[in-house]
């Protein structure tokens, strides 16, 4: 061992680990759930074909897209938007709290137009630069919107020609306002006004910035997901994991004297590291995720199991304390990175491929393989040549009680 290296090892150990701390505490509300653990909506699209806006692959992008630019609105934290298969689209909407505005909102085609008395579009939402929720002179709320300057230029030309006359403004071809023209409107500014409540102006701003769907969409499946499920999910997830934590923290020094110590001052680096890793990285927790960390929590002993049975089996041969941990370590290196790999890789094809709760166990499962493998080996070998000393004479003891 280089024992010279061993000062700015532990230096190292010792900043990571204070870093991660101050990334985890206070916990409160740093971990963000999944709609499993969160409760919320669950949703799924399906494009549907018609003469007048056929799917295709141009078309399902675009509804993807704007889909995700309302869901953004809403202000929904951690939403998981995917596609699946050739034609359909799931949204999953965790801590919602109103799943059928959200429904009304991700589902609508949205498409305002501006119409002459003679029916004739002048003017359609491709040109909207922006649309807020404000209040008429009387306190209404009403949705003012502003053209970009190709669509100020249309709507300056179509109110100057129509004064004294309606211009109809419609939403998914229903007449919502039907303003006459008191004067050229030059600016690029309009307002809809249609006797709204302020969550129905709301909504319309919010359809209204994120654009129209260029084919219709039908809601397929609606479900939702209670709070209460989710908080028991959190509770016996989290006991499984204090229970089987407890049992490896005492089961370790019973079988490994000081050597078990180290592991389960390892362990806790370990803890600390994932949950800093999954703050950090703003990963989500779903209920597999809580089951990859328990899963993790069981590989990360084991990387220490092998290198102290190496250890032990060099000892035995009659190395010295010293040799026999450079040699535990090297030959169980090898092992702990061939089996860490082969399932890292797994972990990686699951949240590249998967969706929802199974992109969340393969986030897990990936972040506590890389905690795992640091903590084994940089954690509890820099831990082991620092208190050499200690762990030698007791391992020592035990071979001549042997």
């Amino acid at each position: 061992m280089k024992r010279k290296n061993l000062p700015w090892k532990l230096i190292v150990t010792l900043a990571l680990v204070v870093i991660a701390l101050l990334v985890v505490f206070p916990l409160d509300n740093k971990i963000r759930l999944g709609l499993d653990l969160k409760g919320g909506s669950h949703i799924v699209l399906q494009c549907v074909d018609t003469p007048e806006a056929p799917v295709d692959e141009d078309s399902v992008r675009r509804v993807l897209e704007i889909i995700r630019n309302r869901v953004d609105q809403l202000g929904v934290s951690e939403p998981v938007i995917v596609r699946q298969g050739q034609d359909r689209i799931l949204v999953q909407l965790p801590g919602i709290t109103d799943p059928a505005r959200a429904v009304e909102i991700i589902g609508k085609t949205a498409l305002l137009e501006f119409k002459d008395e003679e029916g004739n579009v002048i003017l359609t939402g491709a040109n909207l630069k922006n649309a807020q929720v404000q209040y008429d002179r009387i306190g209404r709320p009403v949705v003012a919107i502003t053209f970009d300057s190709e669509g100020a230029k249309a709507f300056a030309k179509a109110t100057t020609a129509n004064v004294g006359r309606h211009i109809g403004i419609y939403l998914d071809g229903k007449l919502i306002s039907n303003p006459v023209v008191q004067e050229p409107i030059l600016r690029g500014e309009a307002q809809i006004s249609g006797r709204f409540t302020l969550e129905e102006a709301q909504n319309l701003a919010i359809l209204l910035r994120a654009g129209a769907l260029p084919v219709k969409v039908e809601v397929i499946e609606n479900r939702s997901v209670g709070p209460t499920l989710g908080r028991d999910s959190i509770n016996y997830g989290v006991r499984a994991a204090i229970i089987g934590a407890i049992l490896v923290l005492i089961f370790m020094p019973i079988y490994y004297g000081r050597l078990g110590v180290i592991a389960d001052l390892a362990l806790l680096c370990y803890g600390i590291f994932l949950l800093a890793l999954f703050i950090a990285l703003k990963a989500t927790l779903t209920l597999p995720g809580i089951a990859g960390l328990i899963l993790t929590l069981g590989m990360a002993v084991d990387a220490n199991v092998l290198i102290f049975e190496r250890i032990k089996e060099e000892f035995r041969l009659g190395k010295t304390w010293r040799a026999s941990v450079e040699a535990g370590f090297r030959k169980a290196f090898r092992t702990i990175l061939d089996s860490n790999l082969t399932t890292l890789i797994a972990a990686v094809l699951l949240f590249s491929l998967g969706s929802g709760p199974v992109k969340g166990f393969g986030v897990t499962l990936s972040l506590g393989i890389l905690c795992s493998m640091f903590t084994g080996i940089w954690v509890t070998r820099t831990l082991v040549e620092a208190l050499a000393g200690w762990v030698g004479s007791n391992v020592k003891t035990e071979k001549a009680d042997v």
